[in-house]
C-alpha cells in the first residue's frame, strides 16, 4: 500500500521543498528581468521619440528650420494633407532625394519620375510654377543633371515660405506642440492664442480669468 509523501524520509522532503523554492524564485527571478528588459526598451523608445520645446520653437524661425527636422517635416506635411496641398512639400522632398543620387544612369528615370508625377501638363500633383520656370524645367529632362529641378524646387519652398508655412505657425498643428495640452491657459497662453488668431471660447476665457 502507498503511503504518499508521509512515508518519504524527513530529509528528502526537506530537499523537495528547497527544490522548489529555488525554482520558484528562479522563475519569479526570470519574469523580473524580462519585464524590466521589456521597460528598458519602451524607455528608450519614449525617450528617443521626446521632443523639446526648444526644437519646435526653432520651427518658427524659419522653413528650413522646420523640414530639415523629421518631427517638423511630418507635422507640416500634415497640415499640408489636411489644407489639400501636400504636392508641395512632396515635390520638394522628391528633389532633396534624387540630389543625393549617385549613379548617373539613375538620374534619368528618376527625373522622368518627377518630372510626371509633379511637373508636366498630365501629372497626378502638378505644382504650382510658372510658365517659364515650368519650361526651363522641362529643357533641363533632355539631359538630366543633378541640379536640373534646383530653379523649380526653389520656386516651390518660396511658395510654401510665403503662404502655407505662416499659416501652419497659426495652426494646432504646430501650436499644439509649442503648447501641449494640459500646459494650463495662463496668461502667457491666451495672449499667444490670441496673436495666432484662434478663437477663443467663453469656456477657456472664463478658465484663464
Amino acid at each position: 500500500m502507498c503511503k504518499g509523501l508521509a512515508a518519504l524520509p524527513a530529509t528528502c522532503l526537506k530537499s523537495a521543498k528547497d527544490m522548489k523554492h529555488r525554482l520558484g524564485f528562479l522563475l519569479q527571478k526570470s519574469d523580473s528581468c524580462d519585464y524590466s528588459s521589456s521597460q528598458g526598451k519602451k524607455e528608450k523608445i519614449s525617450s528617443s521619440q521626446r521632443l523639446s520645446q526648444e526644437e519646435v520653437r526653432k520651427w518658427a524661425d524659419s522653413l528650413e528650420n522646420l523640414i530639415h527636422h523629421e518631427r517638423g517635416l511630418a507635422a507640416f506635411r500634415a497640415f499640408l494633407k489636411s489644407e489639400y496641398s501636400e504636392e508641395n512639400i512632396e515635390f520638394w522632398v522628391s528633389c532633396e532625394e534624387y540630389k543625393k543620387t549617385k549613379s548617373p544612369a539613375k538620374l534619368s528615370p528618376k527625373a522622368r519620375k518627377i518630372y510626371d508625377e509633379f511637373i508636366s501638363v498630365q501629372a497626378t500633383k502638378e505644382v504650382n510654377l510658372d510658365s517659364c520656370t515650368r519650361e526651363k524645367t522641362s529643357h533641363n529632362m533632355l539631359e538630366p543633371t543633378l541640379s536640373c529641378f534646383d530653379e523649380a524646387q526653389r520656386k516651390i519652398f518660396t511658395l510654401m515660405e510665403k503662404d502655407s508655412y505662416r499659416r501652419f505657425l497659426k495652426s494646432p498643428y504646430y501650436l499644439d506642440l509649442v503648447s501641449p495640452p494640459g500646459a494650463g491657459c495662463g496668461p502667457e497662453n491666451c495672449k499667444r492664442n490670441h496673436a495666432h488668431s484662434l478663437d477663443c471660447n467663453s469656456n477657456i476665457i472664463s478658465q484663464c480669468a
